[in-house]
């Protein structure tokens, strides 16, 4: 069955609407994009949605809300993580 030429157009506009909807379905997901917004670090929410599968959403919020807040940096996704793993350098990570 092909597409008449109008209806392939309104399909395309249809899935770019859908890519513009989140998709949150649990709730490290929710805290690794607040992160991101945060930090201003979108290329790498997906980063901080791995972290907040392991780590303690508190501290997590605490150091980016202090990084986020400070005009002097510049780049907040990298001091961001500078810090947590000056912060958690004795702790073992899984393998």
């Amino acid at each position: 069955m092909a597409l008449e030429k109008g209806k392939i157009g309104d399909y395309l506009k249809l899935i770019e609407e859908r890519a513009k909807k989140s998709r949150v379905y649990s709730k490290h997901q929710l805290i690794g994009l607040l992160l991101a917004e945060m930090l201003g670090d979108d290329a790498h929410k997906s980063f901080y949605m791995r972290l907040a599968m392991t780590a303690n959403e508190s501290e997590l919020f605490s150091v980016a809300k202090d990084i986020a807040e400070n005009k002097n940096i510049s780049n907040k996704g990298a001091y961001f993580m500078t810090v947590w793993h000056e912060r958690n350098k004795n702790i073992k990570r899984k393998k």
